[in-house]
């Protein structure tokens, strides 16, 4: 969806000026490329850091660079929950500001030591290469409040996707108390 909002923010209309093959498994498609399947690819990492690397591909564009702060990781909770355990999500959001503001004040090599244990599979030096490009492109923000900007263009997007059959009202669905504070500290 992303992509496509791309394209046509482009001038480019992802149904007739070109063919977006979606019948491959999403974590097939870097496999499929390499194996000579398509012009181009959309990868999340590691897999696009692999193909560059293996000569099979070469990263030519960002789609969270040219897409603008799309909220891909969002907490959902019940406004019940949240009333009833105020305490424990600001200790949550806390934890999560404490691991923004570690990637805010350390280098990508820091950043890759720390994290290499969850990606095994992944070699340091991937590791390493992936956060200097996220740092390039200024993909991590510095707290993690849902800004109303952020949510109006996710919202653009799943509308024009046709998955969106209705808007909603940011203040009815989003709370930044938390975040707003953790970002305080």
């Amino acid at each position: 969806m992303v992509f496509e909002f791309i394209l046509e923010k482009n001038g480019i209309d992802p149904k007739s000026d070109l063919t977006i093959d979606q019948s491959i498994d999403f974590g097939s498609t870097a496999a499929a490329f390499s194996g000579g399947q398509g012009d181009f690819s959309v990868e999340f990492e590691p897999h696009a850091t692999s193909l560059e690397s293996k000569g099979d591909g070469y990263v030519v564009a960002s789609l969270g660079e040219d897409s603008g702060y799309v909220p891909y990781t969002a907490f959902s909770a019940k406004k019940s929950y949240l009333d009833k355990n105020p305490e424990l999500i600001q200790s949550f959001t806390n934890a999560l500001q404490r691991g923004m503001d570690y990637v805010s004040s350390h280098t990508p090599e820091e950043i890759a030591k720390v994290i290499q244990p969850q990606f095994k599979e992944t070699d340091l030096a991937t590791l390493t290469t992936i956060i200097t490009r996220y740092y390039e492109q200024d993909t991590w923000k510095a707290d993690l409040i849902f800004e109303e900007d952020s949510f109006m263009l996710l919202q653009n997007i799943l509308e024009q996707s046709g998955e969106l059959p209705e808007r909603v009202p940011y203040d009815k669905l989003v709370t930044t108390q938390f975040a707003q504070k953790a970002a305080s500290k």
